[in-house]
């Protein structure tokens, strides 16, 4: 069984931990990193979220990350496949359906890549949308609270519809 969803107010620290693995991350892989962001509700100030970092890193090249497998390992990072998410690679770190830090790494300005930091950067500057995000994030938590799939699945639309309005906004 998955572990219970929980949605926690927003803790400085998230930001903190980003930065830490970003050093780590730096360190690790060099050059082949051409950036790497926070993403998701603790990116965004004053937003609860599920205590899990989200971020991505942008390379030139997806399957330069095969070679990332094994040094990503010495740091507690575990590589997931998904056949559903070509253009993405994943790792998590902590234990199936309970990590406490998740990496996406894209092709640096495709565009799942663009879509993440619109859907980031329009949070981060429009707080109706919080409130909004914040209410369907402790609904679905209620309704699918050990089914991290369904929980997920049902914020997408929500998700979409933001980058639909950022880019209308020519938020970039």
């Amino acid at each position: 069984m998955d572990k219970q969803i929980t949605i926690e107010p927003y803790n400085i620290n998230w930001h903190k931990e980003f930065v830490e693995e970003k050093k780590k991350f730096v360190a690790l892989l060099k050059k082949e990193i051409i950036a790497i962001e926070h993403i998701g509700s603790t990116s965004i100030k004053g937003l609860d979220a599920k205590p899990i970092i989200d971020m991505m890193i942008g390379v030139k090249n997806l399957n330069l990350v095969d070679r990332w497998i094994e040094p990503l390992q010495t740091i507690g990072y575990e590589y997931v496949f998904h056949k559903h998410f070509p253009q993405r690679r994943f790792f998590r770190k902590g234990k199936w359906r309970a990590g406490t830090h998740h990496l996406h790494v894209y092709t640096y300005g495709g565009q799942e890549w663009k879509n993440n930091l619109l859907f980031r950067d329009f949070m981060r500057n429009h707080e109706w949308v919080h409130i909004e995000y914040r209410q369907l994030k402790q609904g679905l938590a209620m309704k699918y609270p050990f089914d991290r799939v369904s929980y997920t699945n049902a914020k997408e639309p929500f998700i979409q519809k933001i980058i639909a309005l950022a880019k209308e906004n020519l938020y970039i």
